[in-house]
């Protein structure tokens, strides 16, 4: 599945990055407070720090900020991922920690998590379908860690247990962002990585 083209009439692709970034810094705030409906290509402009009309020569329709925020989101999460974890290595000891780094980067971009999935229903029916192959990306990484450790004789797991413990990791892992205003109140980060990873691991052993 190809990845949505954005039009843009600047050529320079540097720039193209910088402003987009500066939109999806600014669009996230903006779409927590008010929503995605709610809120005008004029405000995003404003909080990103230009004009109307410079924040149209790198999108076509505010829809467009939506899915550039959704998909920085994913491609910060992956890239996280992929420098912190060695999906080969096999052990017990190495899901655990790429369980705790995933949850470490959802406390980190807690409100960009939010907003996607507060939001991410408004996408259209093209941009929809490359955003949640993101999330089967996600489950995916955790499958690979699985399965090298059931070669390794760590876990002995079925094909569809796999499949299930990888998304509920990533479940899991959101739920610190969007049960935020419960959990939160209960745990630190390190005590819930604790527990959830225990509690996740429970039945695998």
């Amino acid at each position: 599945m190809k990845k949505r083209e954005v039009l843009a009439s600047v050529k320079d692709e540097k720039l193209i990055k910088k402003r987009r970034d500066q939109m999806v810094k600014g669009a996230v705030n903006l779409f927590k407070e008010k929503g995605f409906h709610r809120t005008t290509t004029r405000e995003i402009a404003r909080s990103a720090g230009f004009s109307i009309g410079t924040l149209y020569e790198y999108i076509r329709q505010k829809e467009d900020v939506l899915y550039l925020v959704s998909d920085s989101i994913y491609d910060q999460v992956h890239l996280r991922l992929e420098q912190d974890i060695d999906t080969k290595q096999g052990t017990l000891e190495s899901l655990k920690l790429a369980i705790k780094n995933y949850f470490k980067v959802m406390d980190d971009m807690q409100d960009e998590i939010l907003v996607m999935y507060q939001e991410v229903k408004s996408l259209s029916k093209d941009a929809l379908p490359y955003v949640l192959k993101k999330e089967f990306e996600m489950a995916e990484i955790f499958k690979e860690i699985m399965k090298s450790c059931i070669d390794n004789g760590e876990l002995t797991l079925s094909e569809q247990e796999c499949e299930l413990l990888a998304h509920n990791i990533i479940v899991q892992g959101q739920m610190w962002a969007f049960r935020r205003w419960a959990i939160q109140k209960l745990y630190t980060i390190d005590q819930y990585i604790e527990l959830q990873t225990k509690m996740l691991l429970q039945g695998v052993k």
